[in-house]
């Protein structure tokens, strides 16, 4: 998408950005306190791999991790026996355990592997415990794993499609253990913003109140508002889903640039705008080269034929342009300016360090 484009978005949605924010579900904007995800990780092995699993000489830990798994299910090995398998691989096996989840329910695993396995298409995986970060098994994962990619390689020549090292199996785990949950202790839960402000705070307060009546809700910050529910858990869960439906008009957004120095990426909301100012363009290129010219004498002289080069160095400078802003002009103005004056994406990163450090630009500059 060139500038041209962007700026006729920019205008096209101008208006329309304009006019007051639409109104957002509350579960949209906030998520309540103590409900969330815990990730569980494990260590595991894949078998049954069609000579793509780990080379054994070079991933020593695939082999120790084979041999406890033997002793484990009764089989002594001799002493000093070495194992030369290429049909297993050590995989790391990690997951989400969602909230509420209770034992007996599945989840999705996803299993990478840690050697050098070519490919992990086909394998089954062991019977892996999955820990938190408190050490304890919260799940545990087995199944097929189905890998995305594809390869194929043959006479020296190999073609890929996608990842074969990571795969994943659907509903591969399943809960061992279920997480503690306060949720409603004290009679009250905390809604928590997904963005800190104050203004947005208030207008949830606002509207948790004026649904369920004064008292209700109070804010804490500008990010976590406090709202007493039913001591019943019936209530509260009845409580809780008409208040996560409840429609509340988000605070408009701060100014905000975000420049990719690697891409040239900019992406800026509309509360960007300027103060009055001017922006000079030129674009100066420099071309060196060298063109080979061949002397040839002429015809029964004692010369020999030479080869020359003639360098070539040529300086292009463009027309520059000065553009004056006026004061106040919004993200279609500022987009249009940048386009008449034939900036690139490239030059509307220094464009905009220049005007944010001559302190015209009303924005936050984020470079990543």
């Amino acid at each position: 998408m060139n500038l041209k484009t962007i700026a006729l978005c920019a205008a096209l949605l101008g208006p329309l950005m304009a006019t007051t924010a639409h109104a957002e579900r509350l579960k949209d904007l906030a998520s309540i306190g103590g409900v969330r995800q815990n990730q569980l990780s494990g260590y595991g092995l894949v078998v049954g791999l069609d000579g793509t699993g780990d080379q054994t000489t070079q991933t020593p830990f695939t082999v120790q991790s084979i041999m406890a798994m033997l002793q484990q299910k009764g089989v002594s090995l001799p002493a000093g026996t070495q194992l030369q398998l290429k049909n297993v691989a050590a995989v790391m096996v990690t997951s989400s355990l969602p909230a509420f989840a209770q034992p007996g329910q599945t989840i999705d695993v996803t299993v990478s592997s840690m050697g050098n396995a070519k490919s992990l298409r086909g394998g089954t995986l062991l019977m892996t415990p999955l820990q938190g970060a408190d050490g304890q098994v919260y799940a545990m994962a087995q199944g097929n794993v189905l890998v995305g990619g594809a390869g194929a390689s043959g006479g020296g020549a190999q073609v890929q499609v996608n990842q074969l090292s990571v795969g994943r199996i659907s509903s591969g785990g399943t809960v061992e253990r279920a997480v503690a949950s306060n949720l409603g202790a004290d009679n009250q839960v905390k809604l928590e913003l997904n963005t800190t402000d104050f203004a947005t705070a208030s207008r949830v307060v606002e509207a948790v109140n004026d649904k369920f009546g004064p008292g209700i809700a109070t804010a804490l910050d500008g990010r976590v508002i406090r709202v007493r529910v039913p001591s019943s858990s019936d209530q509260r869960v009845s409580f809780l889903g008409i208040l996560e439906g409840l429609d509340v008009r988000p605070a408009e957004a701060a100014a905000k640039i975000i420049l990719n120095a690697r891409t040239g990426s900019v992406v800026m909301n509309r509360a960007v705008t300027l103060e009055p100012c001017a922006i000079a363009h030129g674009n100066l290129s420099v071309s060196i080269g060298a063109d080979m010219q061949v002397s040839q004498p002429p015809a029964g002289s004692l010369g020999s034929t030479v080869v020359t080069k003639n360098p070539q160095v040529s300086v292009k400078k463009d027309t520059g342009k000065v553009i004056m802003l006026n004061g106040g002009v919004s993200l279609a103005e500022v987009v249009k300016a940048m386009n008449a004056i034939g900036a690139t994406p490239q030059d509307l990163l220094a464009i905009l360090q220049a005007l944010k450090a001559a302190g015209s630009l009303r924005a936050e500059l984020e470079i990543i």
